[in-house]
């Protein structure tokens, strides 16, 4: 007998409001109930929604991996509802790790910590540390803080595929797999979180994310090291961080970086290819001449990172539905604003 859709709540929680609506109460404990019998929940962060159980139970952490077909290589985030749920996670706290997170949590970074022994292997792949994070949705956090539970949450799709930004987006990827939707409404960052891993010196972004260079290295006042795109795993071997295999957050369309997007697109249109291409160039008038193409979409990005950022997922979802045979998008700037949708595109791009 086939599973039924998992049902989609919303959840709202008014700024000026000190506690949710009853209504997102209500959603939250039926999410906690699943969690305590070992299910599954989509839950909305501020990155992208997030497919979460008990963190500490083998066998929930496990129906993760069988509902996402994530290989057993790659691990998971563990997401905590403060400083003080981290630390209980981590068999010792790095001086790095306590300035980021007292700096920078609730938000969208991640910290490498040596692990305790009692999160189980299969959330760390096998390895000795662990990958936290103290989400900044309020939501999400008043559901850990109720539950009690530390929450493993890697990104609510079916493995190497777009991250889910918006409820729909989770359903249309996992349906029956998942027990029930918490819908936030749209993540506003749009891209995963930053991971650092603080065990190394000096430490090293293993996946960049909304939080910089930068702004790293302003809040732990000395360098931060940055993890190479090519610098992918094996696939038998464990991965120090989610999101570090070579082919990652692909649309079902094939997905190409351009550096010459016009010449390219016309290229693929005088052989008949359907085309979707996000351009960061839309008054150029290269871009114009074939914006009229009877084969192709012209979708404008922005051109500040962040906007772009919080834009992508949603766009390549949007195209995946158009039943085209390419989709083209401008190279970004090289410049670090820019590093982790840069990540993101060419881990997209790549061959599977």
């Amino acid at each position: 007998m086939p599973r039924r859709l998992p049902d989609i709540l919303p959840i709202e929680w008014p700024e000026n409001a000190p506690a949710p609506p009853s209504a997102t109460d209500a959603a939250i404990d039926r999410a906690i109930a699943l969690i305590r019998s070992g299910g599954l929940v989509a839950i909305p962060t501020e990155t992208v929604y997030g497919l979460a159980t008990d963190a500490l139970d083998s066998e929930s952490v496990d129906r993760i991996f069988r509902a996402k077909g994530r290989p057993a290589t790659n691990p998971l985030i563990v997401h905590v509802a403060d400083q003080a749920m981290a630390r209980s996670l981590a068999a010792n706290w790095p001086p790095t790790a306590e300035a980021i997170a007292s700096h920078f949590w609730p938000g969208p970074v991640t910290v490498v910590v040596p692990k305790h022994r009692d999160v189980p292997d299969i959330v760390t792949a096998g390895g000795s540390t662990v990958a936290l994070r103290c989400p900044a949705h309020r939501l999400t956090r008043r559901l850990i803080e109720r539950s009690g539970y530390p929450l493993a949450a890697p990104s609510a799709n079916r493995s190497e595929a777009l991250s889910p930004t918006r409820a729909a987006h989770v359903l249309e990827s996992l349906g029956d797999r998942v027990d029930l939707i918490l819908d936030g409404g749209p993540c506003p960052h749009g891209i995963e979180s930053t991971v650092v891993d603080c065990t190394t010196s000096p430490p090293r972004i293993l996946r960049p994310g909304p939080i910089g260079r930068a702004a790293l290295e302003a809040v732990i006042g000395g360098l931060v090291a940055v993890e190479s795109v090519d610098s992918a795993p094996a696939s038998t071997e464990p991965a120090r961080t989610p999101g570090s295999h070579a082919r990652h957050y692909a649309p079902r369309t094939p997905l190409e970086l351009a550096a010459d997007a016009p010449t390219q697109v016309a290229e693929l249109l005088r052989k008949g290819k359907r085309i979707g291409w996000l351009t960061l160039r839309p008054t150029d008038p290269a871009v114009r001449r074939l914006a009229g193409s009877h084969d192709l979409v012209v979708v404008p990005m922005p051109d500040d990172p962040t906007a772009f950022a919080a834009a992508i997922y949603a766009t390549l979802h949007a195209l995946d539905q158009r039943d085209l045979d390419r989709i083209i998008c401008d190279m970004p700037p090289a410049t670090e604003p820019w590093h982790a949708l840069h990540d993101r595109l060419s881990r997209a791009a790549a061959s599977g």
